[in-house]
């Protein structure tokens, strides 16, 4: 019973969507009619996650006060082979950083020396998996569908980081990355900080990082409004649901071309989810458009030459396309 009241009332706000009917019935707004309920989805959907995000956000930045660049670069240069994998993409996974924001970092790891395995793992898993994301998979999909989307998210960054490795395809990242002095050398005084300080810090990463990400959770859950109130039950189902074996492929190459961050698939996933698609048909959605959203791609293509681009998109498309047959086999 707790643990429901956690997920449903802290995790997943009910309340809130309650109070947001109440407030729109109370304005004259008919919240069972297609716009009415539309309306009170992007409400409800935008503050809940915005809530979550901020204050996750805060203490992500807060803990990373006691990791600065150079830190974080002799702990993970302590480690070789599958560890360093392991290495990299746990710090992927406490970072929330999307596609994009990942590849500067990605950079200053690969140009201080860092083995390419565990880089890639970095690039792969940041995006994909954070804390907010499995705060907010826990609000809307539940505790176990959350840690499994947690865990393979996870063994694929690994898993493609030491297949890259394998490859030693160290010939393929422009020149100018090798000599490139970025982010990783940046040489902050974090570990100086007081509480005041580190207090500070936090709160201009969650305004710097809100202002960034907000308004992908606006086109998000505005997307998933529509989904969730005009979209036919039956398109959803014949196109994405079990009756089409190839709607995780289908899923993942429609989502390859649209750039949001975690924080924006989850409401489209939701609305998805509720009208019937199939899990892994949805979690295959979000993943590609986290890791191998165009702009993305773009923006690597800067970093890496064409040959080490296409096994990074080969990878990871092979890794999201098995994860969500995984998915629907297990849930």
């Amino acid at each position: 019973m707790l643990w429901k009241f956690i997920q449903e009332q802290i995790l997943g706000m009910k309340w809130l969507n309650d109070l947001t009917a109440d407030v729109l019935t109370f304005m004259g707004l008919d919240v069972s009619s297609a716009i009415g309920g539309s309306i009170q989805f992007f409400v409800y959907d935008v503050i809940k996650i915005s809530v979550l995000l901020c204050v996750l956000i805060f203490i992500v930045s807060y803990v990373q006060t006691f990791f600065p660049p150079e830190r974080s670069k002799r702990i993970m240069g302590r480690f070789k082979g599958i560890k360093a994998n392991v290495i990299g993409a746990l710090l992927g996974a406490v970072t929330p950083f999307c596609s994009c924001s990942s590849i500067p970092i990605f950079i200053g790891f690969t140009s201080a020396g860092l083995p390419l395995g565990m880089t890639f793992s970095f690039l792969i898993s940041s995006p994909m998996i954070n804390p907010g994301s499995l705060v907010l998979l826990m609000s809307v999909f539940g505790a176990k569908t959350a840690a499994a989307y947690v865990a393979l998210g996870f063994t694929l960054a690994v898993l493609g980081g030491t297949f890259i490795e394998s490859l030693h395809m160290e010939a393929y990242i422009e020149e100018f990355v090798y000599t490139h002095r970025g982010v990783i050398d940046s040489d902050i005084e974090f570990l100086s900080f007081t509480t005041a300080q580190r207090i500070k810090y936090s709160r201009g990463e969650v305004i710097a990082t809100f202002r960034v990400v907000f308004p992908y959770i606006l086109m998000g859950v505005g997307i998933g409004a529509v989904i969730h109130n005009y979209i036919p039950e039956e398109l959803i189902t014949g196109i994405l649901g079990s009756n089409n074996p190839f709607g995780v492929i289908l899923a993942a190459l429609v989502g390859i071309p649209v750039y949001a961050d975690i924080f924006g698939t989850i409401p489209i996933a939701e609305a998805l989810l509720a009208k019937g698609a199939l899990i892994g048909t949805v979690i295959s959605f979000m993943m590609a458009v986290t890791d191998l959203s165009l702009p993305s791609i773009t923006m690597l293509r800067k970093v890496i030459k064409p040959r080490l681009l296409a096994v990074f998109v080969m990878t990871c498309s092979a890794g999201i396309i098995i994860t969500g047959y995984v998915f629907n086999f297990l849930f």
